[in-house]
């Protein structure tokens, strides 16, 4: 029976099991309304008994341990990972946002399946006086979208874990945008002339906004859908309040020339509230907006963020789609590994030729890979090769084990005997990637091989020197 069709029957029995789960009772039904997507997957889980299985404690364990080993990634970032339906493979992203910033998660890409894969996808806040990641927002498991605007700022982490026995290649983009219209039409952050805390008053008070300047009777329109009220005051002059219908903000318009309606209304982004002016305390300026953002039990924040629409775009992946979720290993000596993918981040380590490296993911001109010590970091595209063919072979001069690690202490997958002949995949310190006879891949060390170990590489059209 080959791979794929034992995950399929393995499968088949699965869906049996979590069907069985779903009919014992109200106490999953209601599980499944006031839960997460996740949460609900793995209450039918345990309600199951397969949180008790292999699979099943891999799976939960793989999401908690997950929160802790995020990936630091920049914005906007895209790349192709692939989750190994096999291992319960997840994928978890830590990016800084500011108060204001709305995050996008869209998955792409999806291998094709029998039916819809089930995708959990959410989004954790980081906080520094918390232990644990706190939940602040999820997907549909049948979407492959998740927006969310940073109420505080700090680190967040994005998780993305497929259903058990699923997964295969996808492509996850990370960017970050405005959560608000520009406020003057026409007109965006290059009109801004007066920031967010400068002085007021020869310093007795800060500006608790940003100013736009722009054309008197220049529309001035909704950033946000929610209730509008226009009004008058000695400091603001014309001004019109926007309560945001989704979050816990309000907007401020002051120093309108005139209000294009009277009294509250409901309103939706793009409509004009009224015209740029310098009403109020601001008749000896030119005509501008002044712009203000409160939120609810904090007060006047900077608006920038909630304003800045990047235009940056993420890097088109430079590498081998066909090498992301296979193993390589290095072209030359000296390979650096980085914590992040770029070539002045963080040195992780450096690789002699030939190393092994599994690829999860690529992005841009880098691969992000798994070591055979179990370390992980970014390796450049141009600095590894396909794990296509044998360097060469060496005869076993003492029979041992095959291990799933390079190390003493790793889990045995087979065995070799005196005598045998094994193409070497690669090698890592003082051990050598063997295949056995059976198909068996493992490592095995490099003191029970024969001098083939260090003889001429052998080389093919699909394995290339430098």
């Amino acid at each position: 029976m080959d791979r794929s069709h034992a995950m399929r029957i393995a499968r088949l029995g699965l869906l049996a099991t979590l069907a069985t789960g779903c009919e014992r009772g109200q106490g999953v039904e209601q599980r499944f309304v006031v839960g997460t997507p996740h949460e609900n997957y793995q209450a039918v889980l345990e309600t199951s008994g397969l949180h008790t299985t292999a699979l099943g404690r891999d799976w939960i364990a793989a999401a908690e341990s997950a929160l802790e080993r995020s990936t630091p990634v920049a914005l906007p970032h895209r790349e192709r990972r692939f989750l190994d339906p096999t291992a319960a493979a997840v994928a978890a992203y830590r990016v800084t946002l500011e108060r204001g910033q709305l995050v996008r998660v869209q998955i792409d890409d999806v291998d094709a399946a029998d039916e819809p894969t089930q995708l959990f996808l959410d989004l954790f806040i980081a906080s520094p006086s918390a232990l644990d990641p706190r939940l602040v927002a999820s997907a549909d498991s049948l979407a492959r979208r998740l927006e969310y605007v940073a109420l505080q700022p700090g680190d967040y982490v994005i998780r993305v874990q497929p259903e058990l026995l699923r997964g295969g290649r996808l492509t996850v983009t990370i960017s970050s945008h405005a959560s608000l219209e520009f406020p003057v039409a026409g007109r965006d952050m290059g009109a801004i002339r007066s920031r967010f805390g400068a002085p007021r008053d020869g310093g007795r008070r800060d500006h608790h906004g940003v100013d736009i300047f722009a054309r008197r009777g220049t529309p001035v329109i909704a950033s946000v859908a929610g209730r509008a009220r226009a009004t008058t005051n000695r400091l603001g002059g014309n001004v019109v309040w926007l309560r945001d219908g989704a979050l816990p903000r309000s907007l401020y318009y002051a120093h309108l020339d005139r209000h294009a309606f009277g009294g509250t209304r409901m309103v939706e982004p793009g409509d004009t509230l009224g015209f740029v002016g310098n009403s109020g305390n601001a008749r000896t300026t030119p005509p501008h907006l002044h712009f203000g953002i409160y939120m609810r039990r904090i007060g006047p924040v900077d608006p920038d963020a909630h304003l800045y629409e990047p235009v940056d775009r993420p890097a088109p992946f430079a590498g081998d789609d066909a090498v992301v979720g296979t193993w390589a290993r290095t072209r030359g000596s000296d390979v650096a590994v980085r914590d992040r993918p770029a070539r002045r981040a963080p040195l992780v380590r450096t690789l002699g030729r030939d190393a092994p490296i599994e690829i999860v993911a690529g992005t841009g001109d880098w691969y992000l890979g798994r070591l055979p010590d179990g370390s992980v970091g970014y390796v450049a595209t141009s600095a590894v090769r396909r794990l296509a063919t044998p360097l060469r072979e060496a005869r076993m001069t003492a029979g041992a084990t095959v291990l799933g690690d390079p190390t003493p202490s790793a889990a045995v997958r087979d065995t070799v005997v005196r005598g045998d002949v094994v193409p070497i995949l690669g090698v890592f310190g003082t051990y050598a990637l063997v295949e056995n006879g059976q198909g068996v891949r493992g490592w095995v060390p490099s003191s029970v091989m024969d001098a083939l170990l260090t003889a001429e590489r052998v080389t093919t059209a699909d394995d290339p020197e430098d």
